[in-house]
């Protein structure tokens, strides 16, 4: 039996099978998402009323399709909502994340005018000036763990600045933006959504705060453009520019984390890629998008079946949860040549890491741009660098693919 033969008759005896919650699938997830994708590409969630899609053509049609969407049409009363959960319920309720045409349209339209690629092109010098000063504490030591001490403050120190937050407030949104990330991970449990309310609470009044001294006193920041907004004579309300402040921190922050993070990894996991890297440095925005596809930072998004809908031979009833899996549609072989294999020079590569439709990610530009600044100037700064000894701990959450720590000899 050849090769080629020999994996197709070991895929074909996978069993199909999605347990989340699980050592195994939070260490490679991708086993499961194989399995899925060869034998059940549209897959019934046992005790539960979601299906799991992994197939790339049908993830793309399902975040293209109007037939899906965040929320389902609703007449009388507002459901109830237990008090001690309310606040973090009602704060995910006004992310533009969770909205439909016309209110997403419309929420989307008027943050977009202060998240402009020209703001990105301006924030580049100094996303490099703070990568520079956490490499050169970086420098002192022998050893470092990238995470806490690299990846994790880049982007909040970036987010912080651009939305006009105090220097030695970072701290606080570094904590506040953990925990939040956690409420939209799959199957978050209700103890979460408790806890959540009280930091809600907390960075609402916060964010309230800024937001007064804004508006008497305009700055060349993020919240200012915000209330500047302007799209149809309709502004955001306080509360939706609060919502929106803290989606932009949590989602320009958590994922640019596990990209820079699973970047580093992967390419001294793969050390002869590592080498042509260091050898080509022109193929760095390849291998960032690389990055972005064999380890995408978030695994998966939802939507809701807006009415009886056929995909891959399965009827999906209206009211449904579908979860599109991209972690597993940037690893489709009928897309991707060998599809596990990392390779920075890939073309073309047509990854969903951003997702796409009109929830495409707002702060993709935002990303790449930090990701290559981050993971560039580590390589330049410490090119022999390589993996310390340690035992490779990924987080324990689903939607986000994201290490623990990563500890790194620093050798130059």
């Amino acid at each position: 039996m050849n090769e080629a033969s020999r994996r197709s008759a070991e895929e074909e005896e996978e069993e199909v099978i999605f347990q989340p919650n699980t050592p195994e699938f939070f260490a490679n997830p991708h086993l499961q998402y194989r399995a899925l994708r060869l034998r059940e590409p549209v897959y019934a969630v046992p005790d539960s009323n979601s299906w799991l899609v992994t197939r790339y053509d049908n993830v793309v049609h399902i975040l293209k399709d109007g037939r899906f969407g965040k929320r389902l049409d609703s007449s009388g009363k507002p459901k109830e909502i237990e008090e001690d959960i309310k606040p973090a319920v009602e704060l995910l309720d006004l992310f533009m994340l969770f909205r439909d045409p016309p209110d997403h349209t419309r929420l989307r339209g008027l943050v977009s005018k202060a998240f402009t690629p020209r703001m990105i092109d301006t924030l580049v010098p100094r996303i490099q000036a703070v990568t520079n000063e956490l490499l050169e504490e970086l420098a002192e030591r022998e050893e470092a763990e990238l995470v806490a001490q690299f990846a994790f403050p880049l982007p909040v120190i970036v987010i912080a600045e651009m939305l006009g937050v105090p220097a030695q407030d970072r701290q606080k949104f570094k904590d506040w933006s953990n925990l939040l990330a956690r409420l939209i991970d799959y199957q978050a449990p209700r103890k979460l959504f408790v806890e959540g309310s009280q930091v809600v609470l907390e960075i609402t009044e916060y964010l309230k705060s800024i937001i007064a001294e804004r508006r008497l006193n305009p700055q060349n920041d993020l919240i200012s453009g915000l209330i500047r907004a302007e799209e149809n004579d309709q502004k955001l309300t306080e509360n939706e520019l609060i919502a929106s402040c803290v989606l932009l921190l949590v989602a320009g922050h958590e994922t640019t984390v596990n990209l820079i993070a699973n970047g580093v990894y992967t390419l001294l996991t793969h050390p002869e890629q590592l080498r042509l890297l260091q050898d080509r440095r022109e193929l760095l925005s390849g291998a960032i998008e690389e990055v972005l596809r064999y380890e995408s930072p978030i695994q998966m998004t939802s939507r809701l079946a807006l009415t009886d809908v056929t995909i891959g031979g399965r009827t999906i009833s209206r009211g449904q949860e579908v979860l599109p899996v991209i972690g597993a549609a940037n690893r489709d072989p009928e897309i991707f040549a060998d599809p596990d294999r990392f390779d920075i020079t890939r073309q073309p590569n047509l990854h969903l890491a951003f997702a796409a439709g009109i929830h495409y990610c707002l702060g993709a530009a935002l990303a790449r741009a930090e990701g290559q600044v981050a993971i560039g100037s580590l390589l330049r700064k410490f090119p022999r660098l390589t993996l310390a000894d340690q035992e490779i701990v990924w987080r324990e959450m689903v939607v986000f693919r994201s290490l623990s720590q990563l500890k790194v000899s620093l050798s130059r």
